[in-house]
């Protein structure tokens, strides 16, 4: 079975061995590693791909806590290879509703063969959409004149309270807490329209987040993809749905892309509304769907098909 492990920690000497010896010592062959040194943040991120007998996955799992247990580093094992259950999935979002509604209504059709077990927000304006669907729901905003959370620990497992900082600036260390708390297997940004750490990224590398971006990658990267083509005077509009890694919308892990051409003298606006309501939740639902039924998976940061 195909098995990801993951590492994320304070830099030190000697933190791949331990992992990389515990895999070798169970038969496992090594598919892929790649290792990041944050030099100005001294964090340490490390991801092994293997293939191990699934018979030793339990002992694989005991040996990578004993190796967190040792180097203080934060270890995730996981396989994508998901039997007796069907995926668990985090959804993210910030204001528009119709990417997440699209997904959920999929699920609920069983076009999407997934379980939503959270949706995550830094703004409440979706909070009504994860009641409506009965799921539970967590609002991950600082609350103004705090601290940052540590977001560790029980406060992982509250449910949204207290007022929010009207700047929705989120706890990442908190999300990462809930996926973890609710052995989420795939992380989905819904149109959140906040950047996540490397670290974060780091913690679910290996193919385990999904963004949906709202703009053709890579020809249009950035914040305002539709006002960027309406100023280049484009007549064919976009979405992207791909993997995160570390580097922002880098555009090499495209899981899916829909278009649509509009004719010319289109106002902006009416352009944006198509895209929003049309095209973005088409290409999230597909983008999922390609993911949770095991067609497409990230390899060296390249999405290739997955062999029958």
């Amino acid at each position: 079975m195909q098995v990801v492990i993951t590492a994320v920690g304070p830099d030190n000497r000697g933190l791949a061995d331990p992992i990389v010896h515990s895999v070798t010592g169970m038969g496992a062959n090594i598919a892929e590693i790649q290792m990041y040194d944050h030099d100005e943040e001294s964090v340490f991120s490390m991801l092994t791909r293997i293939e191990l007998d699934p018979a030793r996955f339990d002992e694989l799992r005991q040996a990578m806590t004993e190796v967190a247990r040792r180097t203080k580093l934060s270890i995730r094992t996981w396989s994508p290879e998901i039997i007796g259950r069907r995926p668990r999935l985090a959804i993210c979002v910030t204001y528009r509703p119709e990417p997440a509604l699209a997904l959920l209504r999929a699920i609920r059709d069983e076009h999407v063969k997934a379980e939503p077990k959270l949706m995550i927000g830094n703004r409440d304006a979706c909070r009504g959409l994860a009641e409506q669907f009965g799921v539970p729901w967590f609002n991950i905003a600082i609350p103004e004149g705090t601290a940052k959370a540590s977001g560790t620990g029980s406060t992982a497992g509250q449910a949204s309270s207290g007022t929010r900082g009207d700047a929705g600036t989120p706890d990442d260390e908190r999300m990462i807490a809930l996926c973890d708390e609710h052995e989420v297997d795939f992380i989905v940004l819904a149109r959140y329209m906040r950047i996540l750490p490397a670290a974060s990224c780091w913690k679910y590398a290996g193919g385990r987040i999904i963004n949906l971006h709202h703009g053709l990658l890579p020809s249009f990267p950035g914040i305002q993809p539709y006002h960027e083509a309406f100023a280049s005077r484009m007549l064919t509009y976009g979405a992207t749905c791909h993997f995160i890694v570390p580097d922002l919308d880098a555009g090499c892990q495209i899981i899916y892309q829909s278009t649509f051409t509009v004719p010319p003298g289109m106002s902006r606006d009416e352009i944006i509304r198509r895209g929003q309501e049309d095209n973005e939740p088409h290409c999230l639902v597909e983008g999922v769907r390609r993911v949770v039924d095991g067609e497409v998976q990230l390899h060296f940061n390249r999405v290739v098909a997955r062999k029958a």
